[in-house]
């Protein structure tokens, strides 16, 4: 059995910690290095960004909310399309970032608030999906380790191909094969 207090306290410290890494991972990045996917199919940092800030808006946030307000049904969402649709990669990554990090406060402040029992009750998607409020307090936090990693990865391949062809696999393993798929622009 979870322990709902503990969870929420944990996750509200996990989840508020997250923008200061965020911020330190992405301080000064070129203009190049924001828009640089390390494959064609991967996304560049901006990318992560707008997406982290469109979850926090529209995924995490919105169906803690339902779950607190007494709800039982999760609008519907669509991360991968989002990405296209709203054309992420042209976006601006600061006015991103500074989104996010609103959006992020105003969720902590949320969880600060909130009765630890309420997180048993579950909701919807409409893909039949369903979900407690504590799956999304456990996943949420899992979201923003898995899109770090990502990131860091991102991060780490660019910087590896910049300075080609210098042995930076002496590092260890790369993420991200250097395979020519890479796009810049």
């Amino acid at each position: 059995m979870v322990n709902h207090s503990s969870l929420l306290s944990e996750a509200r410290r996990e989840l508020a910690r997250f923008p200061a890494l965020l911020d330190a991972i992405v301080a000064e990045l070129a203009p190049a290095r924001w828009r640089a996917r390390p494959a064609s199919d991967e996304w560049a940092p901006v990318e992560i960004v707008c997406h982290l800030r469109d979850e926090e808006a529209e995924d995490f946030g919105a169906r803690v909310r339902v779950i607190l307000e007494g709800g039982t049904r999760f609008t519907p969402i669509d991360p991968e399309g989002w990405a296209t649709a709203r054309r992420y990669r042209d976006a601006d990554p600061l006015d991103a970032l500074a989104a996010f990090r609103g959006h992020r406060a105003a969720n902590v402040a949320l969880l600060a608030e909130a009765v630890p029992a309420r997180f048993a009750a579950l909701g919807e998607s409409p893909s039949g999906l369903r979900l407690s409020g504590l799956d999304l307090l456990a996943a949420w936090v899992t979201h923003d380790g898995l899109h770090l990693r990502q990131l860091a990865g991102t991060l780490t391949r660019e910087w590896a191909d910049r300075w080609s062809p210098l042995r930076a696999d002496y590092a260890g393993p790369i993420p991200y094969p250097p395979d020519g798929t890479r796009t810049d622009a």
